[in-house]
Formats: C-alpha cells, sequence, structure tokens
C-alpha cells in the first residue's frame, strides 16, 4: 500500500492571528496575506503560499464577530500558544466516497458541510469539507477533505513562501495511522509532484512541516 494523498493546505491554529502573522512571516521570509472571515465561526484567516496548490492557512480569533455559539475550530479557544493544528486533503474522489472509505477503514472524518467566506478583494468562496467530531488521539493527525467545487483556489494568486517538502505525522501508532492514510489515498495526486508524508512513532501525536524557503529549510510545528 503506498499514500497518495494531495496535501491542499496546513492549518497553523492561533490564539493571536496577527501575532502568528508576523512570527509566520519571520519565519519563512512572506508574510500570510488576509484571506475572510468565517461567519458564525468567529474565525478569521490569513493565507501563504507553499508552491503549486499548496498553502499555509493561519487561523485564529475574528474580534470582529460576535462570541460563536460553538467552540471555534482546531482547539482554538483552549490555545495558549499556536500550533500546526491539522491538515487537509483534496482528492479526486468525492467527499461522500471519501468519508465512505475513512469509516471503513476505522476513522471518521465527520459529516460534509458546506462553507463560504469573502476575499478582500470581493470574491465569494464557496467550499465543502468534512468537519469532524470531538477530535481524538487518532483524528488529531489524520487530514480532513476539501471540495472546492467552482470556486478559484485560494493558492491562486498567493505570495509564495517556499515548498512544503514534507509533513511529518507523529503518533504513538504510526502503523494504525499509516493503513488509515492507505484506505483513502487515490492512486495518483491531484496537481504537482506532492510533499511527502511521513508517519512516525512518538508518545503524543503530533504535526511538523518542513518547508523550503529563501531562507533555508525550517519547520513548522
Amino acid at each position: 500500500m503506498g499514500t497518495h494523498l494531495t496535501i491542499d493546505h496546513l492549518v497553523y491554529a492561533t490564539p493571536d492571528l496577527g501575532q502568528s502573522v508576523r512570527h509566520v512571516e519571520e519565519l519563512l521570509g512572506v508574510a500570510p496575506v488576509p484571506g475572510g472571515a468565517h461567519l458564525g465561526w468567529g474565525t478569521y484567516n490569513a493565507l501563504v503560499g507553499l508552491g503549486g496548490s499548496t498553502y499555509l492557512e493561519v487561523i485564529g480569533p475574528d474580534p470582529a464577530q460576535p462570541e460563536p455559539t460553538a467552540p471555534r475550530p482546531f482547539g482554538i479557544d483552549d490555545l495558549d500558544e499556536p500550533r500546526l493544528a491539522a491538515w487537509c486533503s483534496s482528492s479526486r474522489r468525492s467527499l461522500v466516497d471519501v468519508v465512505a472509505l475513512a469509516r471503513e477503514s476505522g476513522f471518521d472524518p465527520g459529516s460534509i458541510v458546506s462553507m463560504s467566506r469573502q476575499r478582500p478583494d470581493g470574491v465569494i468562496l464557496e467550499w465543502s469539507l468534512t468537519v469532524a467530531p470531538r477530535p481524538t488521539d487518532t483524528s488529531s493527525v489524520l487530514p480532513f477533505f476539501i471540495d472546492w467545487g467552482h470556486s478559484p483556489h485560494p493558492s491562486s494568486g498567493l505570495p509564495v513562501a517556499g515548498l512544503l517538502i514534507d509533513l511529518e505525522i507523529f503518533h504513538p501508532e504510526p502503523r494504525t495511522i499509516d493503513l488509515m492514510l492507505s484506505a483513502v489515498s487515490d492512486d495518483t495526486t491531484l496537481g504537482d509532484e506532492p510533499a511527502r508524508i511521513a508517519v512516525n512513532f512518538a508518545d503524543r501525536p503530533t504535526l511538523a512541516a518542513r518547508i523550503q524557503t529563501a531562507r533555508g529549510t525550517v519547520v513548522l510545528d
């Protein structure tokens, strides 16, 4: 079995969006640009390209919105410091098929929901994605899945900070994670040559991304 998954974007969750945008600029040498608000979710994001159709999403609380009725995604409400909280994959399969395959392998990527946001230039982006139930030690390092439909991909026109070389997944049961990823893999990946996805043993589940920048290779975790 092989893991052929297209990394659509990485999610860097933060309790303070402005502070983390400055941190990412210092780390990568390129500043993320404003993305837009997720109305009702209480979040706002900023984006920077990582080569091809992959990008980094920095997401945090949006002070312009009222407090959401449900917890903000990616554990943002409980964060004391930013972290690489999640990753998103796009697939040649429909989201319905991906969810079915995932559940057969033992993990539930959640329900499929529709979302939208308005970019600063006024363009409305609309997409569907899987929203998982309460995260577990296993699901916290597994991807959620997205379908951008007819919307332009967010990576289009972004400043590019570098090239995502690989995404490392650390987990106490790496073989289990590898089997689950293999179950939802495509025969081939979308777009450009994909970043490598490596699954390794660690005492607790975490993510780390290696990015080649003009300043050298940096690790975002």
